[in-house]
């Protein structure tokens, strides 16, 4: 059954931070609200460019300290896909996957208890117990694909 993953509220990356004991600066502050209601997976760049349309006076270099910092806390999860670029995300409470679309970039989130389940088998097939995993998927949309086919 497939399950789509919900937003995560507003403050809930700087409450993270709080919880985790770090000083939070008007600008990492920025830099987590921007990051709390982003509904995609931004890179440096664009979390920067989301920033500085907050506080003009945000640098470059504070966004990369900050992602830096929020990433070794466990705060939020860097996610690689394939286009040279490090994206970020909220580190999940719940697991899910990913399907990009080759496309236009985006990336949606999902669960599927199905792939959940034949992973863990294949796992205990080949004799492990599957104790973590990230997965992928990559495609275009189907559309695309009749009109050229």
């Amino acid at each position: 059954m497939f399950v789509p993953i919900l937003e995560a509220p507003v403050d809930r990356i700087e409450k993270l931070c709080v919880e985790k004991g770090m000083r939070m600066t008007d600008q990492r502050r920025v830099v987590a609200r921007v990051l709390s209601t982003s509904h995609d997976h931004p890179d440096v760049e664009e979390l920067y460019r989301r920033s500085a349309a907050v506080d003009p006076n945000i640098s470059i270099a504070t966004v990369y300290r900050t992602v830096r910092l929020f990433e070794e806390a466990g705060i939020i999860a860097r996610l690689d896909f394939r286009d040279g670029r490090s994206r970020y995300e909220e580190s999940p409470d719940t697991h899910h996957d990913h399907l990009i679309d080759m496309k236009s970039g985006q990336v949606v989130e999902f669960m599927d208890e199905e792939i959940e389940r034949l992973q863990a088998l294949i796992a205990k097939r080949l004799g492990y117990r599957l104790v973590d995993h990230r997965l992928e998927l990559y495609g275009v949309p189907i559309e695309d694909e009749a009109k050229t086919g």
